[in-house]
């Protein structure tokens, strides 16, 4: 049994990386976890514990059932050209991707969601070397998925 609940230890992790950041200027490895936590609580997923299924959560209420990847990515107050989100396996286990942009203090600020088809079609579109790996911009991603959480609105309907 853990001294800390997950909520608390999600809070420090944020926390930690976000100071880590500002003295090092290197980010920790964390924002995955954090993302995973705080997509889960506002979009009311059921989190995956099997990280080798090749998704992070299955859908409840209008989702349900979907199996969805989690990305995550720290962008500050601006999302730039260069800002990519992680690799996407095309023949991965999933249906639907959540991306969470997050600012310098790892506290979300938008969720967008997109669909494997529109995924898939997308890293297509992309140049060769990218869609080897599965890889598609933040922007791109904006332009393809659908806005579903904002810090100051909460759920977009």
């Amino acid at each position: 049994m853990s001294l800390y609940s997950y909520d608390k230890l999600i809070e420090e992790t944020r926390k930690l990386a976000a100071e880590f950041r500002r003295t090092t200027g290197t980010m920790l490895p964390v924002s995955g976890e954090i993302a995973r936590h705080d997509v889960s609580r506002h979009l009311d997923l059921e989190l995956n514990k099997d990280h080798t299924a090749g998704f992070d959560a299955i859908g409840r209420n209008e989702r349900e059932g979907l199996r969805i990847q989690i990305k995550s990515r720290v962008v500050g107050d601006v999302v730039k050209p260069g800002h990519r989100i992680g690799q996407l396996n095309p023949d991965g286990n999933w249906d639907l991707v959540v991306l969470s942009l997050m600012d310098h203090e790892f506290e979300p600020l938008e969720m967008y969601e997109a669909s494997r088809e529109d995924i898939i079609d997308a890293a297509l579109d992309a140049n060769s070397n990218r869609k080897k790996r599965g890889a598609i911009s933040v922007a791109k991603f904006k332009i393809i998925g659908k806005l579903v959480w904002t810090r100051e609105l909460g759920v977009e309907h």
